[in-house]
């Protein structure tokens, strides 16, 4: 993972320093010096991913609980989106739901 950079006619060295910058942020490589600048145990790593996993999760029935679209289309009839809400209640104040924020 080398990364090159060559320096262009009339370039600045503060131009190739941002350039740097950026190609080194866009392999990735910031973050992983930042993640090995000490040393984490297996056993943290672990829960550090199971803890970025639950709240993932947590993110995604938050979404389902306010009505929003989880990105995903469940099937189509006549052009129209279907598998939304049940009933095929659009959402606002159908069913006796009062006009306040939803919280």
């Amino acid at each position: 993972m080398a990364i090159r950079i060559k320096a262009r006619g009339g370039e600045s060295a503060e131009q190739i320093m941002r350039r740097f910058k950026k190609l080194c942020e866009k392999e990735g490589l910031t973050k992983e010096i930042k993640r090995r600048a000490y040393y984490e145990k297996p056993s943290e790593r672990k829960q550090r991913a199971l803890r970025k996993t639950l709240k993932r999760i947590q993110q995604q029935q938050a979404m389902k609980m306010a009505g929003r679209p989880t990105g995903r289309v469940t099937g189509r009839a006549n052009g129209r989106v279907t598998g939304g809400r049940a009933g095929g209640q659009s959402g606002g104040r159908a069913g006796g739901q009062s006009g306040g924020r939803r919280r």
